[in-house]
């Protein structure tokens, strides 16, 4: 790791931790366990403080709901000790691709690769 790495965990937060959160977190922190995405949760030895390190972007819509809940305190146990059972209707969970070429673009829409004639709106012409 060199130099620039080094200045860089010291003040950049979005793209993993910081090296104030890396110190914190091994005074403080209590692995909890690991998402598919590769996150790595964790909580405070008194059991009060809840936090994850991204692995990459820092991007809270690529934290699954099953971890969501545990983070906020909406379950006390975490999905390693008590995973949630899921309905068959359920679909997996994706990041928020808003501002991404995955970004939904509705019917019409300039981004769409071919866009649909507006059927709903006639131009005025001048006579």
């Amino acid at each position: 790791m060199g130099i620039f790495d080094t200045i860089k965990r010291a003040v950049i937060w979005w793209d993993g931790q910081t090296l104030g959160t890396q110190l914190f977190t091994l005074r403080n922190g209590v692995k909890v366990g690991e998402d598919d995405a590769g996150n790595i949760f964790y909580r405070s030895k008194d059991g009060k403080k809840r936090w994850v390190i991204y692995n990459g972007e820092a991007e809270a819509s690529r934290v699954g709901p099953d971890w969501h809940g545990w983070l906020h305190h909406t379950w006390d146990e975490p999905p390693t000790e008590r995973p949630l059972t899921h309905k068959k209707w359920e679909k997996p969970h994706i990041a928020n691709m808003t501002g991404t070429d995955l970004a939904y673009a509705p019917p019409g829409s300039i981004r769409r690769p071919e866009p649909k004639a507006r059927s709903d709106y006639e131009a005025w012409k001048p006579e």
